[in-house]
């Protein structure tokens, strides 16, 4: 295996439920730390969400591991921000035996 080129950042988010004041909640996203990735893309197709067309890609994102538990370690639901773009995490594995990194198969979504 080839040694990923971590050359972009990015801020990895975790969901935070908050009050709304009154008396209900709302989801606001905490900022958890910045991670060194490399992106790439797979797979994009064309869907529909409450009637709007929504583009979808597909990317697998691999980052410097970290031990279960840890802040810096991603999970399904968190997402990644570079900028105005957003990655949502679905899965999360180790790529190497050695466990050095991780990946994260994530979709980031447009509508068109």
């Amino acid at each position: 295996m080839s040694r990923p080129q971590l050359n972009r950042p990015l801020v990895l988010e975790a969901p935070q439920r908050v009050s709304d004041g009154a008396g209900g909640h709302r989801e606001v996203w905490q900022p958890l730390g910045t991670l060194w990735a490399d992106v790439r893309a797979r797979t994009g197709r064309e869907t529909a969400q409450g009637g709007v067309a929504v583009s979808r890609m597909g990317v697998k994102i691999t980052v410097r591991a970290a031990p279960e538990g840890a802040p810096q370690r991603p999970t399904p639901e968190q997402r990644f921000r570079e900028g105005t773009r957003v990655f949502v995490v679905r899965a999360v594995a180790e790529s190497d035996a050695g466990g050095r990194y991780l990946i994260c198969f994530a979709d980031e979504e447009v509508a068109v």
